[in-house]
Formats: structure tokens, C-alpha cells, sequence
């Protein structure tokens, strides 16, 4: 079977040929580390992460880089108004957005370079780009000349004489064409800056990324990916200044994910609709929150609000129902059934499917779909009096397959105190004497301590609120 991924570049879904058998070089653009980030933020973390996770999980080596912006005129912004250094605010934003996503369980990239570390290498591209006669310096400033590079508009599919600047700088007298973009700034008084030929300043947006994917991965990668914002115009000078440079492609593949909207608005500040992370995850299960931006196809567009995130967390708990049901079922399970091949091919099949969907551009929406369909045949299989551990095993190895790609987990992890644990053996023993009042007494008690009870045909079990 053969991965196909949506390459924004041909806008058709292609067979994925990575440059090297075996090895996938993938570049995903970071966060501008200036403040927590919010849900947008946290969209492409998650979803880029299970499609590395995806490519681990189909035998190949992934080297994944996520850079981190560590100076830019928002944290340059943010250090005036918080009386501290770039570097400092950096910092402590990097940590927070490594606790904040690592609480979604995004995997560490293999590189995570910082602008402020590729310093020397960004100004040697722009003075290869000025040396080529695709860039021009004018008073402290560089600029990429836009229209030098033919294929300019390839990525956005526009056409030059379409397109409007996008660059972070507003057009002035300095540029030669209003669509030409800054490679290096002059620095301002008081600015954080870097000696270079041009006098002191620091790099633009653009020219950041394509020196630390040169750096890390090469003059050619597999798979460069980010937000749809991000395609233009930030991607596309990528593209312009890395093919100028290094005379070959810049990314066979590029992937982007669809916008959020909040209440079915663009979240923004303004409306009072901008979640953090760093808030999002003391409020809510990181699972549930994970499960739920992979429920929906990742180029599409998701809706956010906390009824959706509630419909989640059902959905999630009947996984997880579905999943401690087996493992509770297990400890009686000794005989085998007289049709265990039957439902060890059904599990098999299931899992088949899961790589089917997965393979068809990363679609987690019908990879969860398959793990519903999981959970049915495995309540239908408990109903069967007789059971065998060797099929419950191979349901749970499934679930722990399908759900370890998809980066969340099904695992009860959290263990009650001793005084909830007697409280559950005692009621369970006044059951047993037919001493209805204290049962439904302890119950009451525990529902207090935020302990809801299950009786099931496997057990009690118990789950927090």
C-alpha cells in the first residue's frame, strides 16, 4: 500500500516518493514564542505530529524540525512592554510551549532550531541571494527582488501581477517593487540586533525558515507543512528565496491544515474568543482535546466550543468504556472460544481499514471511525459467555495500535486513594449482604468525592467527574 498526501503545490493528492528509501525529511514552521499559544496554534502541532507518527508507524525514519521564531517585531513589541530582553521572553515561552503541547502528547521534534542560533547562516543566504542578483540591500535594509523568480504565485496558484505584498514591512520608498520582501532589517533604536554586511539588524520572516530547513535537512526536503495562514505569503517566499539559492526544489510536498473558528467565528482578541492552551488543558482531559481536533479531517476547517468539546468527551468515554470493558473481562477470560479466529480476523480487519483511511492523506476523522467500529465488535464479543484472553488481548493491542498513532491513549492511569478503594470494597461486600441502604450510601458518598460508579456485568468500575 502507498501513503498519498494533498500536495498544496499541484492541489491533487500524490503518491508519497520520499527523496530517500526509507527516510522522510519534514519541516514544520513553529511558533513566534512571544506569548502562550492558543488553540490555532495547537491544531498543526497536533496534527503534523500524527502524521509523523503515521510515517514512524509505516517503518520509515522521520527527521522532524520545528523551528521556534525567537525574535520578531511581536517580541521585540513584548519586551518594550514587559521591561524584559528578547532572549528572556523567548525562553520562557519556548518552555511554556513545549509543557502546553507536550500535555497533548506532541512528540519532541528531533531538531528544534531557533532563529537567534542560525544566525550566521541566514545572513551567508542573503548574501548568496545579493551575489546571484536576487536581492538588493538599500540603507541597512535588504529586500528579495519578488519578480527575479519566475515561478513566484506557484504555491498560491496566482499569478505575480495578483498578488499583494504580505510581507512584514509596510511598501516605502526603500523597496524597488511594492511586492519585493525584507530579507534583513535595519535595526531600530534599542532593538536586539546582529552585526552584518548591511550594517546591524536582524532577519526578516521569511528568510528565517528557509535557513534553518537548509541547515538541518538539506537544499531539498520531503515535506514541508504548517497553517493554511501560512501558505501565503510566508510559504510561498520560502519557496522563491530557497530555489533562488540552492538552484533545485525546495519541498517535493506540502501539506496545510484548515483554519479553527470559535462559535463559528474567526477567534481573535477582539471578540473575547481566544483560547490558550496553557488554559485549555487545566480545564479539560488533553485527550479529549486531542481526539477532538483529529475527529475532523485536517485540511478542513473545525468549529470550537465547549459543547463540541463535551460531545467529544462522550465519544471518547464510550472508547474508553469500550477499552476498560476488555480489560476487566480479561481476568475471567481462560477458555478459548470456539470462534476466536473468526474475531482475531475481524480485529485484524479493523486494523487493515485503519492503515486504508490513514494512507488516503492522513484521515484521522474515518481512523477514529474505525476505532468505533472496533469498540462494537468488542462489546459484542463480551456478551459472549464464553471468552478467551488471547482475542481480548489482541482487541486492547488494537486499541493501543490505532490509539498510539493517533496520539492519544484509552489507559486508565489515575489510581484512587486508599479511603475511596475501601469505600468501593465496602460497598461492594454490603451488595453482597443485601445491605441495599449502605450501598446506595457509599455510592452517594463517593459521587461527593467526584467518584461515579458503574456496575457492569464485568465488575464495578469507577470513573472521576
Amino acid at each position: 500500500m502507498t501513503i498519498r498526501m494533498y500536495n498544496t503545490l499541484t492541489r491533487q493528492k500524490e503518491d508519497f516518493k520520499p527523496i530517500e528509501d526509507g527516510k522522510v525529511k519534514m519541516y514544520v514552521c513553529g511558533p513566534t514564542v512571544y506569548n502562550y499559544i492558543h488553540v490555532g496554534n495547537a491544531r498543526p502541532a497536533i496534527v503534523f505530529d500524527t502524521v509523523r507518527r503515521y510515517l514512524d508507524y509505516r517503518g520509515y525514519e522521520v527527521e522532524y524540525v520545528l523551528n521556534f521564531t525567537d525574535v520578531d517585531d511581536k517580541l521585540i513589541k513584548a519586551s518594550h512592554e514587559l521591561s524584559e530582553d528578547v532572549p528572556a521572553i523567548a525562553e520562557r515561552f519556548i518552555q511554556a510551549y513545549k509543557e502546553d503541547v507536550g500535555a497533548l502528547n506532541v512528540q519532541e521534534a528531533v531538531h528544534h532550531p531557533r532563529v537567534t542560533d542560525t544566525m550566521d547562516e541566514i545572513i551567508d543566504f542573503i548574501k548568496g541571494l545579493i551575489d546571484k542578483g536576487y536581492a538588493y540591500e538599500a540603507d541597512g535594509d535588504v529586500y528579495f527582488k519578488t519578480r527575479a523568480f519566475d515561478e513566484y504565485g506557484k504555491l498560491s496558484h496566482q499569478s505575480i501581477d495578483e498578488l499583494q505584498s504580505g510581507a512584514r514591512i509596510q511598501v516605502g520608498d526603500k523597496k524597488q517593487d511594492p511586492l519585493d520582501f525584507a530579507l534583513w532589517k535595519d535595526a531600530k533604536d534599542g532593538e536586539i540586533a546582529w552585526d552584518s554586511p548591511w550594517g546591524e539588524g536582524r532577519p526578516g520572516w521569511h528568510i528565517e525558515c528557509s535557513a534553518m530547513a537548509k541547515k538541518h535537512l538539506g537544499d531539498t526536503i520531503d515535506i514541508h507543512a504548517g497553517g493554511q495562514d501560512l501558505s501565503f505569503p510566508h510559504h510561498e517566499n520560502e519557496i522563491a528565496q530557497s530555489e533562488c539559492f540552492n538552484d533545485q526544489t525546495f519541498a517535493n510536498y506540502w501539506l496545510h491544515n484548515g483554519y479553527i473558528q470559535i462559535d463559528n467565528e474567526k477567534m481573535s482578541k477582539s471578540l473575547g474568543n481566544f483560547i490558550l492552551v496553557h488554559d485549555l488543558v487545566r480545564e479539560h482531559d488533553p485527550n479529549v482535546v486531542r481526539f477532538f481536533m483529529l475527529s475532523v479531517h485536517y485540511r478542513n476547517p473545525i468549529n470550537f466550543n465547549d459543547e463540541l468539546l463535551a460531545s467529544a468527551k462522550r465519544s471518547f468515554d464510550r472508547l474508553k468504556s469500550a477499552y476498560d470493558n476488555l480489560a476487566h473481562r480479561k481476568q475471567a477470560s481462560m477458555n478459548l472460544s470456539n470462534d476466536e479466529q473468526e474475531w482475531l480476523d475481524q480485529v485484524e480487519h479493523h486494523v487493515d481499514t485503519f492503515v486504508q483511511e490513514m494512507d488516503d492523506d492522513f484521515n484521522t476523522a474515518n481512523a477514529i471511525s474505525v476505532l468505533f467500529d472496533l469498540a462494537k465488535d468488542a462489546n459484542i464479543y463480551l456478551e459472549q459467555d464464553q471468552t478467551s484472553s488471547h482475542v481480548i488481548d489482541r482487541f486492547m493491542a488494537a486499541f493501543d495500535e490505532i490509539t498510539d498513532v493517533l496520539g492519544f491513549s484509552l489507559v486508565t492511569t489515575e489510581l484512587l486513594d486508599n479511603e475511596i478503594e475501601a469505600l468501593i470494597e465496602e460497598r461492594k461486600q454490603a451488595r453482597k449482604d443485601r445491605q441495599f441502604a449502605r450501598a446506595d450510601e457509599i455510592r452517594d458518598q463517593l459521587a461527593d468525592m467526584g467518584i461515579i460508579l458503574e456496575d457492569t456485568p464485568q465488575g464495578t468500575r469507577w470513573k472521576r467527574q
